[in-house]
């Protein structure tokens, strides 16, 4: 007898650049073995694959992609991620028209419409109802940085529906207790917060300050700047929108060391909107310090990425360590998945030992 394992059925808040690679990677590992498989940080969780992943709901404020289907919606404009899987299957779902709230700043407005959001003026649906007669299982936060108030909305949306929240924002809810009580009591996950990429800036950073530490040299000041040229960043040049962006990545790098820098000596941030670089993101990164004999040294590091793909590597992941924790009945924040792949977990630990955790986890080793 042949038993087909459940689809995992998710929502996505944000039909982005970060959801058009999560949609394309889903259907580009369809016909891929493990042993093809470039990219992935498991093949298999559990027994579930990358394809086993199906969108059942979709939100968005974007005149070009509400009412369209999913599989439309991901390559519509302001979208700009490289296209690594064209060949998408029809869907039949559509995209729901969600709350603008604080979701779009002011300046947006101030840019041609291909590089920007067009808000529709379609009425926003009952999110709680549109989750509800999906069958989601969960629901994907690619909310813009900065959009406080649309996130903690459909985090409740999300708490409402009795469905579990992966928070790839950096918008504190997972991290926050108030909140991640609210998700055990309803017994439901929450992953969160803020999505690491798979090999990008935060996770570069953290691994060359832990080295500082591990290696015996002091570090004395740090920076990390990026450009990019999506919408990401054309949205982080409202400073204002960016206390929450600059703590999450700031405390991710402080925490691997044994002393935190004081704050005039590490700067980590968003630099500047590049139009011309779309979805490629430059990191430049200098750690200046002390070695033997109090002898200076210093490294300076320049990364590019393609930024979209590089976390929906990591959010794969997320999707299928959720999956299992509803499987099992655990309720709350996921402690091991938070910590592996996100900035502002409710509790740091260096990324050896969260990758550890992760594996104990999904061995059933470990509760979360």
């Amino acid at each position: 007898m042949v038993f087909f394992l459940k689809k995992i059925k998710i929502a996505i808040i944000g039909l982005g650049n970060c959801a058009s690679s999560l949609i394309q990677g889903i259907h580009y590992y369809k016909n891929k073995t493990e042993k093809d498989a470039i990219g992935l940080m498991h093949w298999k969780i559990e027994e579930y694959s990358p394809s086993d992943i199906e969108v059942v709901a979709g939100f968005d404020v974007d005149k070009r992609k509400v009412g369209k289907t999913i599989d439309k919606a991901i390559f519509s404009e302001p979208n700009c991620t490289t296209v690594f899987q064209k060949d998408i299957p029809s869907s039949d779902v559509k995209v729901s028209m969600g709350p603008v709230l604080d979701g779009v700043a002011e300046h947006m407005k101030d840019f041609e419409d291909k590089y920007t959001f067009v808000v529709s003026d379609e009425k926003p649906v009952d999110v709680v109802e549109v989750l509800k007669n999906s069958g989601a299982e969960m629901a994907v936060n690619f909310l813009p940085v900065g959009s406080e108030e649309a996130t903690r909305f459909y985090a409740q949306a999300c708490l409402n529906a009795g469905v579990a929240f992966i928070n790839c924002m950096p918008v504190f809810i997972a991290s926050n207790k108030e909140w991640s009580l609210k998700f055990e009591e309803k017994g439901i996950p929450i992953i969160g917060d803020d999505i690491k990429a798979q090999i990008g800036a935060t996770i570069t950073h953290r691994a060359l300050a832990h080295l500082f530490n591990q290696r015996g040299v002091k570090l004395e000041r740090t920076y990390q700047l990026n450009t990019g040229g999506n919408t990401d960043f054309l949205n982080m040049l409202n400073r204002e929108r960016l206390d929450s962006k600059k703590e999450s990545k700031t405390q991710a790098v402080q925490a691997v060391l044994d002393k935190p820098l004081d704050p005039h000596n590490v700067h980590i941030g968003p630099s500047d909107y590049v139009p011309w670089q779309k979805d490629n993101k430059l990191c430049f990164l200098r750690l200046e310090g002390h070695t033997f004999g109090d002898v200076p040294m210093n490294i300076e590091l320049r990364l590019s990425v393609e930024d979209s793909p590089n976390s929906a590597g990591c959010v794969i992941d997320a999707i299928r360590c959720c999956k299992i924790a509803i499987n099992r009945g655990i309720a709350g924040e996921l402690s091991s998945i938070s910590s592996y792949i996100m900035k502002h977990p409710a509790n740091q630990h260096t990324d050896d030992e969260a990758a550890q955790m992760v594996e104990n986890f999904i061995n059933g080793n470990l509760e979360r």
